[in-house]
């Protein structure tokens, strides 16, 4: 970043871990409830998981589209208080089950149910309104499009449609069949993204930014795969990926993770200059202040899987496009803030790659506690230029951390953090042990230091977020109010203040990612 920048810390919270009467957190009153927490903390960021539609198994990261947002984001009440619902049909859609689990299947059975009937009692005064969102967003015809035509089709795959709905080009050609549901769609999307303005409106009149996420790979089963597969490494004639996407053996997998993600084809895209990516990155750059690309190493180099491979561990490295396609994003969106995640396996085309780029890469303490080494992730070895993590949406909570950790690990975090005695396995947001880690982190020379809302509240294992390379039960943690509520939020604004982390948001200027026009 070329802006100077103070000392600051941020929380990782998903929009689904909200408290809330709807099975899944909402742009509703809790959230902003949450960020009246956070600006008490003196916390000035809010990291938060992609918002795209979720995949069969709720993960955010294998999304039917790199640009719509997750219907189920949407709150009901605004639907009331836009007349489009009764209070009765706004109380279907309340979960009266477990708090502490994300209810996705109630969620989503009564959210798209809902969103219909809301539909169905739009006025010409907001059909009008949304169909001048629609046209501002290149994006929304295709992905719209695309949902009218699986729903149309059972929900199957694109590439098992009849023909003349699997060719992009002959759809869209006969699109005005399909003309109610893309209505529908387009609908909510305008929901979505006026819903997340609002919030993200009052994010920052309260001094805090919202961290984004990106993945770098999208669903076979997208939008974008559908409406661009010239861009994609897919056979034309049987519609399918020869290579996909994965990652080496690393610290989460020894056989590696096998994504199973498309491969873009870089030669097609810098033929147009990366336009395709040269817009995603603009559409988050508009939504957030800061854009986190997760697995940024795939745009140095990217692990390349055979498709018919049982495991990771048969792929190859092969070159992406480097610096060829920031060059073309600063073109439009000069200085564009952008985080790297440039875990994992690393090399010297992430490292030339992350240096010609100059954006911030990021440390997890969690990584650094080997007692022979002298890790990167260790805090006395952190750059000003990176954000320090606690532990991340892939990590085990730190408490969690503590307990799992080989003995020598454990011994050698808790001198090095300067913790003395024998209680180190105390659990709640007291933790004495969680509590030196947490400030040896908050210490470091690194810009920003993040803390996920779990180790906020103290959770043990049980409130992990996600397993890389375990398919189920993942992205379901939620809590409660009076969980957030009971948060020591003395202490995190103490720590904030001594270690001088509270000072004023730089990226809170209404101009960030604005293009040069």
């Amino acid at each position: 970043m070329k802006q100077t920048e103070t000392r600051t810390a941020g929380v990782l919270c998903n929009i689904s871990s909200l408290p809330g009467p709807y099975g899944v957190g909402v742009f509703g009153e809790e959230a902003r409830s949450f960020l009246d927490a956070l600006r008490e903390m003196h916390f000035r960021w809010w990291q938060v998981l992609p918002f795209n539609p979720l995949d069969s198994m709720n993960s955010p990261y294998t999304s039917p589209s790199a640009f719509a947002g997750n219907i189920l984001y949407i709150d009901p009440r605004d639907l009331l208080r836009r007349g489009l619902i009764t209070g009765e049909e706004e109380a279907s859609n309340r979960w009266d089950g477990s708090p502490y689990t994300a209810a996705y299947d109630f969620a989503k059975e009564r959210r798209l149910a809902l969103l219909k009937t809301a539909f169905s009692r739009v006025t010409d005064a907001l059909r009008s309104e949304i169909a001048a969102f629609a046209e501002k967003q290149e994006w929304l015809a295709d992905f719209s499009l695309y949902m009218a035509v699986k729903e149309a089709n059972d929900r199957k795959p694109w590439w098992e449609w009849p023909d003349e709905c699997a060719d992009y080009a002959r759809c869209r050609a006969s699109a005005a069949a399909y003309q109610a549901e893309v209505d529908f769609w387009n609908f909510t999307q305008y929901l979505f993204f006026t819903e997340w303005e609002e919030l993200h409106a009052y994010a920052r009149r309260l001094g805090i930014g919202v961290l984004g996420d990106m993945p770098v790979y999208v669903a076979l089963d997208s939008a974008d795969v559908w409406a661009h597969a010239d861009l994609f490494q897919i056979d034309p004639v049987t519609r399918r990926p020869g290579k996909v996407a994965g990652v080496p053996p690393d610290y989460f997998s020894q056989d590696g993770q096998l994504w199973g993600n498309p491969l873009y084809d870089w030669e097609a895209m810098k033929r147009d200059n990366y336009r395709w990516w040269v817009n995603r990155i603009g559409a988050a750059l508009r939504t957030y202040d800061r854009v986190r690309i997760d697995h940024f190493r795939g745009l140095a180099s990217y692990w390349a899987v055979p498709a018919a491979a049982k495991t990771a561990r048969e792929g190859a490295w092969e070159q992406g496009p480097g610096q060829a396609l920031f060059d073309a994003v600063e073109a439009v969106y000069p200085d564009p803030a952008i985080v790297a995640e440039d875990l994992g396996v690393f090399g010297e085309d992430v490292t030339a790659l992350l240096e010609s780029t100059g954006f911030p890469g990021m440390r997890v303490v969690q990584f650094g506690f080997d007692p022979g080494g002298d890790s990167t992730h260790l805090p006395h070895n952190y750059p000003f230029n990176c954000l320090a993590y606690i532990g991340t949406h892939d990590n085990n909570t730190l408490l969690g951390w503590l307990w799992e950790a080989k003995p020598d690990e454990r011994a050698f975090a808790l001198r090095y953090c300067g913790f003395e005695g024998d209680n180190w396995g105390e659990g709640g947001y007291r933790s004495p042990s969680c509590r030196k880690i947490i400030e040896t982190v908050w210490r470091s020379a690194a810009r920003t230091a993040v803390i996920a809302f779990q180790d906020l509240c103290g959770f043990g294992s049980d409130a992990r977020m996600n397993i890389p390379g375990v398919p189920e039960s993942n992205w379901r943690v939620r809590t409660t109010k009076e969980t957030l509520d009971g948060i020591d939020k003395a202490y995190y604004r103490e720590i904030n203040r001594l270690y001088r982390r509270d000072g004023e948001n730089v990226f809170l200027n209404p101009a960030g990612g604005k293009p040069r026009l």
